[in-house]
């Protein structure tokens, strides 16, 4: 299992970004958390297989949500030391 932090940069906001990814994530049985940053993009935490994960980030670099326009992708790979903390995949207001 991995984790990871991902930085979605664009028009990703208001056009139910962070509902899609939720979407997704349960589809892929990501567990984590979504939410809006101040700056206009969305943050997404995620934990769960390599092959689980690689398909979200693709997912998000394809545009995610239909209206929305991802114009870049940070990826940090992170060291979970309790995964447990991720039970679900939460949207976060």
């Amino acid at each position: 299992m991995e984790s990871a932090k991902i930085k979605v940069i664009g028009k990703v906001q208001g056009v139910a970004f962070r509902y899609y990814t939720k979407i997704q994530a349960d589809k892929l049985n990501i567990k984590g958390t979504v939410q809006n940053l101040s700056d206009g993009s969305v943050l997404i935490y995620a934990y769960s297989s390599s092959i689980q994960l690689k398909e979200l980030i693709s997912w998000c670099e394809d545009g995610g949500s239909p209206a929305a326009t991802v114009n870049k992708i940070v990826v940090e790979k992170l060291i979970t030391k309790s995964p447990d903390r991720f039970t679900d995949f939460l949207i976060i207001r």
